[in-house]
């Protein structure tokens, strides 16, 4: 075997040796697949209008949908809340794949815990296994709040989350008093965005239940569910001090999936702190980043009072501006010459590499905030959003969309696809090609089959490393997007002139 002690392989490598090579083969011929012939026939006929009819009459399978489960959100979200340990209630595989989900992409640990519901719990229920899980987290990990989420397991029996907490407080699995707020995630409905609305709204109810509001200046902010939330939170919070508001973040997840290696491990950092969370209820108004990720979380808001503003992903020039102009309508703050100055740097980048950028034709996919935002800068830029697919949106955002597409006429011919999946996206791309896709790290595999550039841009990023480092939203953040853009196209112009003498006659580098 190729593998030893003196030399060492990675997987990439090592599958590609002889001997694993003719384990394939033999593989292969015991399980009498087809010669290589017919499956590159079928595989392109599936690229065919016949077969992308036939895929989009599909109604009763997903293949590889865009999205993630409900308890991956709520994860997420209570990450962003001090010293606060999530707790699922649930089987220990599902919980392991939302660790794994956040450490991969943030390349920092992902503490959450299980209930470790086995077949027996799942005939007789999940009790003993809450009592036991909260007694054993809070001794073990000494959280100030545990907050707690279901897998599909719980919720196909009907675990009742809000009595069993109470019953496991009443046999001393916590204290009386602290803080077990929870929200009931099924995994088989919604998506991670749900989730992360399901329990950021039992996170403030919580708090907020029977507190009497006393409202002053200050608004909260909700990120959202975000890959990129590290640099983006830090880059809306430059923003509002340069504006000079008070604000609260509403789950901050920054510091939580950026700690530092300076020899100390913290498994918590940062995050809104409970105080925060209590008072964030006396707030002037609240403004979600992400329309689709909080639903349920405004509507809530709004009942106790507050204004409530929401947003599409601060991407991009108009999107940008949107967000500041809210902002200084709500707190009548201005919006300072700093920002002004970026802007115009901004608006100055595009138009440098207008040449570049004008008509190039784009699939994009994600989250509903994501994919409007994104599709509201290719505009913005001359280029034309002509496939626009969501797993997790229903027709309602593909509406939005549209009238989005009729506000430009780069926007002719442009379509958004509500409820589809990335085998959907495939067909999209096989019959009417693009010229650049941008998605997350799954979008890979269009790449290599339908040799379309791929821009990584949004969660999760397993293949690439320190992205959610930089920021895109805000005008900073739009030059970082910008320049991931042009990368990209000027790569496949290079990739393409690159036979010396053949198709390489290019003045680009002239002295």
């Amino acid at each position: 075997m190729p593998q030893s002690a003196e030399k060492i392989l990675d997987h990439a490598t090592l599958f590609r040796e002889p001997e694993y090579k003719e384990l394939f083969a033999r593989k292969r011929a015991l399980e009498g697949t087809p010669c290589s012939e017919e499956v590159t026939k079928i595989a392109d006929w599936t690229k065919s209008w016949e077969y992308r009819e036939k895929n989009f009459a599909r109604e009763a399978l997903t293949i590889n949908p865009a999205k993630a489960c409900q308890p991956l959100g709520a994860v997420f979200v209570a990450a962003g809340f001090e010293r606060t340990l999530s707790f699922v209630h649930g089987s220990q595989g599902c919980v392991a794949y939302y660790r794994s989900h956040l450490s991969r992409h943030f390349k920092e640990p992902c503490s959450a815990v299980s209930s470790s519901m086995t077949e027996d719990a799942a005939v007789f229920g999940g009790l003993q296994n809450m009592i036991d899980g909260l007694a054993n987290a809070y001794a073990l990990y000494s959280p100030k709040m545990i907050a707690v989420s279901t897998t599909c397991m719980a919720e196909v029996i009907g675990d009742d989350l809000q009595a069993f907490i109470a019953t496991s407080k009443q046999k001393g699995s916590v204290p009386a008093d602290f803080d077990v707020p929870y929200a009931h995630t099924p995994a088989f409905v919604g998506s991670h965005t749900t989730g992360y609305d399901n329990m950021l709204k039992g996170i403030l109810e919580h708090f907020w239940k029977g507190r009497t509001r006393t409202p002053n200046q200050t608004i909260n902010i909700i990120p959202g569910f975000d890959g990129y939330a590290v640099a983006n939170n830090r880059e809306i919070k430059r923003i509002l001090d340069l504006m000079g508001v008070e604000y609260t973040f509403l789950s901050d997840v920054s510091d939580q999936f950026d700690t530092p290696s300076d020899g100390e491990y913290r498994m918590y950092d940062g995050g809104t702190t409970l105080e925060a969370a209590k008072a964030a209820q006396d707030a002037a108004a609240t403004i979600s980043l992400q329309e689709y990720c909080t639903p349920k979380t405004l509507e809530y808001i709004a009942a106790q009072g507050q204004q409530v503003l929401a947003v599409n992903y601060p991407l991009g020039v108009s999107a940008t501006d949107e967000l500041l102009e809210k902002i200084s309508a709500l707190t009548g703050k201005p919006i300072p010459e700093a920002l002004e100055k970026e802007r115009g740097r901004f608006v100055d980048a595009i138009a440098d590499s207008q040449a570049y950028l004008h008509g190039k034709t784009y699939a994009i996919y994600g989250d509903p905030d994501f994919v409007y935002a994104m599709a509201r800068f290719v505009l913005e830029t001359g280029g034309e959003p002509k496939h626009c697919l969501c797993t997790n949106a229903n027709n309602a955002w593909a509406e939005k969309m549209q009238a989005l597409f009729d506000t430009s006429p780069f926007g002719v011919g442009c379509k958004a696809w509500a409820g589809k999946d990335l085998w959907h996206l495939r067909s999209l791309l096989a019959t009417e090609p693009v010229d650049l896709l941008i998605g997350n790290s799954y979008g890979k595999y269009l790449e290599r089959d339908v040799k379309v550039p791929l821009v990584r841009l949004t969660f999760p990023i397993f293949d690439r490393h320190h992205h959610h480092r930089f920021p895109v939203w805000g005008y900073q953040g739009g030059l970082r997007v910008l320049v991931s853009v042009l990368d990209k196209i000027f790569d496949k112009l290079d990739n393409d002139g690159s036979e010396a003498g053949v198709n390489d006659i290019s003045f680009d580098l002239t002295r």
